[in-house]
């Protein structure tokens, strides 16, 4: 009989009807389903790795995830001995199973810790529990995760004292050598898991580690004993014995549903989904539950309104946007923009009505955008926070910024793609290369300056830290001229807002357009097909060839089109970014170490970043990914063009 694993508690703890969904290939799970490139992600191999030089010589229980009793007799075996550290020890007892990360067996006594590809700051005195008595939110779920391991463990051995740590990158700390972050590379062939390739077999190799361990017994034990609950009506023994039931005899628990979980369900279907005979999980228990039909199906409803939390509207079966009112919004209109409230009233009325047409605040609009002044910049960065830092001095964590895309929109209206930055040489710290590239883009006229939403501004600040903490000969002028397009951050000493602030196109675009193809989403991955579909001049524009309309660029060629339609409707251009390893011979792909198939989202660009990091592959291959990283960053400065071009053409009219 199948057990109950932590991943699957971790699973029932978001929500315990998911139990029923999970791992059955008819329904529809939109999270990504491969851990690996998570893992690669985060740096938590490397993480992992780092971990394990803090108890070396350690027995690793090596079997596949579905081998239960083979790797339980395996870690029975190794506790056997009286002193021992075991890396991914096996538990089984009624029907549960884990594995841990690392267990320290010192006679009766054990360490039991969960390694982390996250950061902390041990002077924080509120890291898990806040000031008000409660579990912070985001540590949840991992303190509960670590709570079932220690309970599993127990049970299985009553006679040993488990005692529960956490094991994480420690924020206050610094590397002491360069390219700590290279150490630990991901092998050509063979498994991640086991075969990492080790550049170092002890912390004295490295000076000091950038990890720390915490003692978390006592918050794992109050949960066990029920002083934390992750949910109030549910003590943790009986979730565990509710949910091993359900996981066991495959059954749909029926727990009542909530708005925000149901929300952000990864068991929903997209229309293509359900054309390949996909099921829905989210609709599999509004069906029960609210006993909706195709008909309230096909009906918006509140959960697709942005930014809205749906008070007690489950409860008042009441989900539909029709019958919705301005008091569910607490409508407060604002002079001068689209206040957060207008804007979700707006969405609901023009769902309701079937009303595709934009609304846009057009006076007030156009006093804002007689701000700006040409040429305009606009720019997109590429960004990734890496467990183990790249250079001495450096923390876990920082931001690492590896690549940016700049297109220049001049007063005749011709558009050049004027510059683009990319480093993908694995463990060379960027960020100072970055800052001199992007001032050699943007240093040579005092035009506008466009991102968008906080990120740009983010990473600037964060560069002006590490510029100001390093010997680079030029930081004056480099943090000088970063300054002049940023403004500080909020609870920063010293605040400065530079002449050419960055200009954030998303918040303009909150505060004064809204365009019902987004369904609410003010993401530029929406809006631009959303300005697509709603404008002739773009639709006429950029179904030409780009070499014949004023427009140039590093990464696509001239004959290449950027609106393709199908029937109506605009595709999505992110949606027919070029796949990469499109012209390889079936020789190449065999040797294709990365396996990825594109790259047209913000996921797809750090997956690739730390496979560009992490993974030895041939130059060839590094090339390949690299292009698709440009093309892809090259598309984001594209679209704020166009955003601001159907602003011009369609909603003032200039």
């Amino acid at each position: 009989m199948k057990p109950l694993t932590k991943s699957r508690f971790k699973t029932a703890l978001e929500c315990p009807n998911k139990l029923f969904f999970t791992s059955k290939k008819e329904f529809a799970n939109n999270k990504s389903d491969d851990p690996f490139m998570k893992a690669l992600a985060s740096g938590g191999f490397q993480v992992e790795e780092l971990a394990r030089l803090h108890y070396p010589q350690g027995i690793f229980i090596d079997t596949e995830n579905y081998e239960y009793d083979k790797a339980f007799q395996l870690t029975q075996e190794a506790l056997l001995l009286e002193n021992v550290v075991i890396y991914e020890a096996a538990f089984q007892v009624d029907g549960l199973f884990i594995r841990t990360d690392i267990i320290v067996k010192n006679g009766n006594n054990i360490k039991l810790i969960e390694v982390k590809a996250k950061s902390f700051n041990p002077n924080d005195g509120n890291i898990f529990v806040g000031s008000r008595g409660a579990l912070v939110s985001s540590w949840k779920s991992y303190l509960f995760d670590l709570a079932f391991q220690k309970y599993v463990a127990q049970k299985t051995y009553p006679n040993l004292k488990f005692e529960a740590y956490l094991l994480m990158a420690d924020k206050t700390k610094k590397a002491t050598i360069d390219g700590l972050n290279q150490l630990f590379r991901i092998p050509n062939n063979g498994n991640p898991r086991t075969d990492i390739i080790k550049r170092v077999h002890s912390l004295e190799e490295i000076g000091s580690t950038v990890l720390a361990e915490i003692n978390v017994d006592d918050i794992i034990n109050d949960i066990i004993a029920n002083k934390y609950k992750y949910y109030e009506n549910l003590n943790f023994e009986e979730a565990i014995a509710i949910f091993k039931k359900a996981y066991q005899e495959d059954v749909y628990l029926n727990w009542p549903i909530q708005f925000s979980s149901c929300k952000n369900c990864e068991f929903k279907t997209t229309l293509q989904q359900e054309q390949e005979g996909l099921k829905s999980g989210f609709k599999h228990c509004f069906s029960k539950q609210l006993k909706w039909s195709t008909k309230e199906f096909e009906k918006p409803n509140a959960m697709q309104i942005w930014n809205f939390r749906g008070k007690n509207l489950m409860e008042e079966n009441r989900l539909l946007m029709e019958q919705l009112t301005e008091n569910d919004f607490k409508f407060k209109p604002e002079a001068g923009r689209i206040a957060p409230s207008e804007r979700q009233w707006i969405q609901v009325e023009k769902a309701v009505n079937v009303d595709t047409s934009f609304h846009a605040e057009k006076d007030e609009l156009k006093q804002e955008m007689e701000k700006w002044v040409f040429p305009y910049h606009f720019i997109d960065f590429e960004t990734s926070t890496v467990a183990l830092p790249f250079t001495a001095g450096r923390k876990p964590y920082e931001q690492v910024a590896f690549q940016f895309s700049h297109h220049k929109y001049n007063e005749d209206g011709t558009i050049e793609h004027k510059s683009q930055y990319i480093n993908n040489i694995a463990g060379e710290f960027p960020n100072f290369i970055f800052a001199r590239a992007l001032q050699s883009a943007l240093g040579n006229d005092n035009g506008s300056v466009f991102k968008y939403a906080t990120h740009e501004n983010s990473i600037v600040n964060a560069i002006i830290i590490q510029l100001e903490e390093s010997n680079e000969i030029d930081k004056k002028e480099l943090v000088s001229f970063l300054k002049t397009i940023s403004q500080s951050i909020a609870k920063k000493a010293e605040i400065w807002e530079g002449h050419r602030n960055m200009i954030d196109l998303c918040k303009v675009v909150k505060n004064y357009y809204y365009n019902p193809y987004t369904k609410g989403s003010n993401s530029i991955k929406a809006v631009l097909p959303a300005s697509l579909n709603s404008s002739d001049f773009l639709k006429m524009k950029y179904s030409q060839p780009i070499g014949d309309i004023n427009l140039t660029s590093h990464n696509f060629p001239p004959h290449h089109i950027w609106l393709q339609m199908d029937g109506d409707t605009v595709i999505n251009p992110y949606k027919i970014l070029p796949p990469l390893f499109d012209n390889w011979t079936e020789i190449e792909m065999e040797a294709n170490l990365s396996d990825m198939e594109n790259i047209a989202d913000g996921g797809a660009a750090l997956t690739a970043y730390a496979k560009l990091q992490y993974m030895d592959m041939t130059t060839k291959e590094r090339l390949e990914i690299s292009q698709g990283l440009l093309k892809y960053c090259e598309l984001d400065t594209l679209a704020m063009v166009m955003i601001y071009e159907h602003f011009v053409h369609d909603v003032i009219n200039f």
